[in-house]
């Protein structure tokens, strides 16, 4: 049973504004990683990175972008962090991430799915450390876009 994370975040711009926020490198510097390194295109790169000098296990490196449709949606692969890269960062498929945007009067509604979670007690323990890193996240996301 594939068991999902899903939160969804109103935030005070255009959809544009919004999928530029989940794909522009400054943008994703300032309210996911401290570095960004996204190639805007179907099988581009969607690597971001918590810890410069540590790229390898505290990154998504080697992640793509599997499906977008500009302004409407975006799906990448997602990697965990250095406690959970023994399982998680190996299987294939990775999990994915899949944020659609949807335009509500002055606001567009951000929702993010997180999928691909196998049935084991480590990777129970995984998502519900991404479940609490995503809700993080989307604050710094509601914080940035109100306030750039």
């Amino acid at each position: 049973m594939d068991r999902i994370i899903w939160h969804s975040i109103s935030l005070r711009c255009s959809p544009n504004r919004a999928f530029e926020l989940f794909t522009i490198n400054k943008h994703l510097e300032r309210w996911l990683a401290k570095v960004a390194d996204v190639e805007l295109r179907i099988g581009g790169k969607y690597e971001l990175f918590w810890n410069p000098n540590d790229k390898v296990n505290d990154s998504t490196i080697g992640c793509k972008i599997l499906a977008m449709a500009v302004n409407k949606f975006i799906c990448f692969e997602w990697k965990g962090p250095k406690q959970f890269k023994h399982f998680m960062n190996q299987v294939r498929p990775l999990t994915n991430v899949v944020v659609f945007f949807t335009p509500n009067q002055e606001y567009t509604d951000a929702d993010l799915l997180h999928t691909g979670w196998r049935d084991s007690a480590e990777w129970e323990e995984a998502r519900q450390w991404f479940e609490k890193a995503w809700t993080n996240a989307l604050l710094e996301l509601k914080d940035y876009a109100e306030n750039s």
